[in-house]
């Protein structure tokens, strides 16, 4: 019989300790802390993402309720709910997060995305949650709602989120240029909403690619076409100059102009790109590959807890919601250093109800005969499957 380490304590072995202790000393995160520091506050938070807690009293609650265990998951400061609501550090969790993301990236850097293409493909989404405008007042979004904007850029290699911006509902996704980090030789998906010619004019600047779709009243002088293999439902292949007056004077240089017919949906697509040695073909399959940070928003609404928040400061939602994400990356590193063949959605509900047992991680997902039967949602399956 297996006598070791619970399930939960084995999940955080796999957290880097020495840069969660690095961010606290930077932000000085235990500065008068007598008990109650800033790793039981993550454990506790990172617990209550992992086993679906709806409120603080229900997270106090279910750990007073196992208080023999709290030593071994890591915690060694009682738990009440005064002590998880003041203990909220931002920029702790977030930069946790993001070195718990690097880690991911290294580890999926080989991962196929179902194209063979040497670049780096991103793809640049936002989704809003709505939040109650008179519980969260500083979430402005429109006059009686209240939501926050969950700016995203998402690599398709591993479906690792790399930037991740929160702001209020009234941000446009097209300012997120203006901050997004752009990477050289790596191709930036975008839908039509960030279609702003300027910040267009920067990313090529930058030696980057992007793919975008253009919008209907999109005004452009043909310069050259090429010749297109209508077979898949390619219509045109041309080299455009923007005519516009103001839009020129943005975009100076030449774009790639790809139209194409979506058989399935019936539905014709236009496409921009600075990009003009790939075929015509590939680059409306990049554009189709966008849909992956669609699965991706819906998959952590659905699993995490990032649409239902336990603090209705600005600070509590940014917190949890940086919690949220450091935990998915560290489930992304979980299954690729432990070679788990489960879907995440399976790894997750498994861990759920086993998460305070005394047995091996692979156990807990071998005895659960996790490979046996699809997660029910065959597109969840593209999440590290």
């Amino acid at each position: 019989m297996y006598t070791g380490k619970i399930v939960f304590s084995q999940v955080m072995e796999l957290l880097p300790l020495h840069v969660f202790h690095q961010c606290v000393e930077r932000y000085s995160g235990n500065f008068k802390v007598k008990e109650f520091t800033c790793l039981d506050q993550y454990l506790c938070m990172a617990f209550a993402q992992l086993n679906c807690r709806e409120s603080l009293r229900d997270i106090e609650s279910c750990l007073r309720a196992q208080k023999s265990k709290l030593y071994h998951m890591g915690i060694r400061s009682s738990i009440s709910r005064n002590n998880l609501a003041n203990a909220t550090k931002v920029r702790i969790y977030a930069d946790l997060a993001c070195s718990l993301i690097q880690t991911a990236r290294r580890l999926y850097v080989n991962e196929s995305f179902g194209m063979e293409l040497d670049n780096t493909v991103y793809v640049l989404d936002a989704t809003t949650i709505d939040l109650c405008l008179s519980i969260f007042p500083w979430a402005n979004f429109r006059k009686n709602k209240g939501a926050i904007k969950l700016h995203t850029l998402l690599d398709l290699r591993g479906i690792i989120p790399t930037f991740i911006h929160i702001s209020d509902g009234k941000l446009h996704e097209v300012n997120t240029l203006d901050i997004v980090p752009l990477e050289a030789g790596a191709f930036h998906v975008m839908d039509r909403g960030y279609l702003d010619f300027n910040r267009l004019y920067t990313i090529s600047q930058a030696s980057a690619f992007f793919v975008i779709l253009a919008k209907s009243n999109l005004k452009c002088r043909r310069v050259s076409s090429h010749a297109v293999n209508k077979a898949p439902g390619l219509l045109c292949d041309q080299l455009v100059q923007i005519a516009g007056f103001y839009q020129a004077k943005d975009y100076p240089d030449m774009l790639r102009r790809i139209k194409h017919l979506d058989k399935k949906n019936d539905k014709t697509m236009v496409f921009l790109t600075n990009n003009f040695t790939l075929s015509a073909m590939t680059i409306a399959e990049l554009y189709r590959c966008r849909w992956q940070v669609e699965l991706f928003f819906r998959w952590i609404k659905q699993n995490l807890r990032i649409k239902t928040f336990y603090g209705t400061s600005e600070n509590a939602v940014k917190a949890q919601i940086w919690i949220a994400v450091s935990v998915y990356s560290l489930f992304a590193v979980m299954k690729k250093r432990l070679k788990i063949e489960a879907g995440l959605y399976t790894i997750l509900q498994v861990l759920s109800v086993t998460i305070f047992e005394q047995m091996t991680l692979l156990q807990t997902l071998a005895d659960s005969d996790c490979n046996s039967e699809s997660d029910g949602n065959n597109n969840q399956l593209i999440l590290f499957s």
